[in-house]
C-alpha cells in the first residue's frame, strides 16, 4: 500500500477521533454516565468501607437497676467508650426490648440490684451482667458477649490476680494488606471501563443509524476499521479523563495508596478499555434500535459485573464458580488493575491477565468486524 495513502488514512482517524472526542464534550448525558456516575459508585463503597473500618460499634441500651458506684461507673464507662452506642432515650427494659425487636438497637446490658455491691466478707464488689439479644442475630450476640467478657476480665484483674497458664501474642505481618476500599477500588474502575466500553457505543451507535448518520459515512471512503481505531483512541481519552478524576477523589478523601507504577497502569488501563470497548462495538453495531441493543448488552454486561469481582471479591465464590468466572472478559481486567494498583507488581507479574485480555481482544473484534452494519 502506498505510504501516502496509509498517511492519509489514518488523518482521517485522528480528524474522527476528535469529532467523537468533542462530541463526548457536548453531550451532557455522556458526561454524566461516564464521569459522574462512576463518582457516585466511588462515595457509596468508600462510604461503606469506612464505615466498616476499624470504627467498630454497637449500639445497646443499658438497663442500671444497681445503686452501687461500681454499677453507675462502669455505665460511665460503656458510654464514654468508643466500642458501645449507649441509646441515652432508653430507661425501662420494655422499652428497650421494643427497640431490640425493631432492630433499632444491638443489645441490652442490663446489671441487677445487686450488681456492684460488696458481698459478705469480700473487699472487692462484684455482680453478673445480662446480656439479652435478638434470636435472628446470634452472631451480633456473640460478638457482643466476647466484649464484654474482655471489659470484665480487665477489671477483674485490678481486683483479684490469677495465674493464666495459656497465653497467646500477636505481630503484624511485615506485608502490604488490602483494605476493604483499596480491593473495591479496581472493581469500581472494572465499572467504569464497561460504562465507557459498552454502554457507550450501545447508546451511540443505534440512535446514528436512526439519524442516518453512518449511513451517509458509508458513502465515504471510510472503512470500518478506521471507524473503529478513531472511536477506541476517543473513548481511550474520555476514559483517562474519568479513571483520572476517581484516582485523584480516591486518593484524596479515601486515602487510597496506589503501592504500583503510574507509567504500568496507564497502558494497561487503554488496553482493557479498547478489549471491553470491541464489544460495544460489536452489539451497538450489529443493533438496528435501541430495542435490541439495550437487552443485549444488559445480557452480557450483568454477569460481569457480579462475576467478575466488580462489587465483592471473588474468593467469596463456590470454587467451580471461581474457575468459570476467571475466564470472563472483564475479570483479567479487574485482577490486573488491582495487583498493579493495591500490590505494586508489574506488567511482566501480569502475564496471564494480559496474555487473556489478548485473546478475548482478538475474538471480540473479529466478531465486531463480522457483526457491524452501517445501517
Amino acid at each position: 500500500m502506498n505510504p501516502l495513502t496509509i498517511k492519509q488514512q489514518l488523518r482521517t482517524v485522528l480528524v474522527l477521533t476528535k469529532l467523537n472526542t468533542r462530541r463526548f464534550f457536548r453531550d451532557r448525558l455522556a458526561q454524566f454516565f461516564a464521569i459522574l456516575f462512576p463518582l457516585i459508585f466511588l462515595f457509596v463503597f468508600g462510604g461503606l468501607s469506612s464505615s466498616n473500618g476499624n470504627n467498630v460499634s454497637f449500639r445497646v441500651a443499658v438497663i442500671n437497676q444497681s445503686t452501687s458506684p461500681f454499677a453507675t461507673t462502669f455505665v460511665k464507662q460503656l458510654t464514654d467508650g468508643k466500642i458501645f452506642k449507649v441509646d441515652p432515650a432508653v430507661h425501662s427494659l420494655s422499652a428497650a426490648e421494643d427497640k431490640l425487636s425493631r432492630s433499632q438497637i444491638d443489645g441490652i446490658i442490663v446489671l441487677p440490684g445487686n450488681f456492684g455491691a460488696l458481698a459478705p466478707g469480700q473487699t472487692y464488689p462484684s455482680g453478673q451482667a445480662q446480656l439479652i439479644y435478638s434470636q435472628s442475630s446470634t452472631g451480633t450476640g456473640q460478638t457482643l458477649s466476647s466484649i464484654l467478657q474482655e471489659t470484665f476480665k480487665k477489671i477483674n484483674s485490678k481486683f483479684v490476680e490469677t495465674a493464666e497458664p495459656f497465653t497467646v501474642t500477636s505481630k503484624p505481618l511485615n506485608k502490604k494488606s488490602l483494605s476493604s476500599f483499596d480491593y473495591t477500588f479496581a472493581g469500581l474502575l472494572g465499572f467504569s471501563i464497561v460504562g465507557l466500553g459498552i454502554f457507550g457505543p450501545v447508546n451511540v451507535f443505534p440512535e446514528l443509524k436512526k439519524q442516518g448518520i453512518l449511513r451517509r459515512l458509508h458513502t465515504t471512503p471510510l472503512k470500518v476499521w478506521q471507524y473503529f481505531m478513531a472511536t477506541m483512541f476517543s473513548q481511550a481519552a474520555t476514559g483517562l479523563l474519568s479513571i483520572g478524576i476517581q484516582f485523584i477523589v480516591a486518593i484524596t478523601v479515601f486515602h487510597l495508596k496506589v503501592v504500583g507504577n503510574y507509567a504500568e497502569i496507564i497502558p494497561f488501563t487503554i488496553l482493557s478499555i479498547f478489549m471491553i470497548l470491541g464489544i460495544g462495538l460489536a452489539i451497538g453495531g450489529w443493533a438496528k434500535n435501541e430495542r435490541q441493543a439495550a437487552p443485549l448488552s444488559n445480557i452480557v454486561v450483568f454477569p460481569m459485573l457480579f462475576l467478575s469481582g466488580t462489587f465483592f471479591p471473588r474468593f467469596l465464590m463456590p470454587h467451580w464458580l471461581q474457575t468459570l468466572s476467571a475466564y470472563l472478559p472483564l475479570t483479567p481486567v479487574i485482577d490486573g488493575l488491582r495487583l498493579l494498583i493495591t500490590e505494586g507488581k508489574h506488567l511482566v507479574d501480569i502475564g496471564p491477565q494480559i496474555g487473556l485480555i489478548g485473546v478475548w481482544f482478538v475474538l471480540i473484534y473479529l466478531a465486531a468486524f463480522r457483526l457491524f452494519k452501517w445501517e
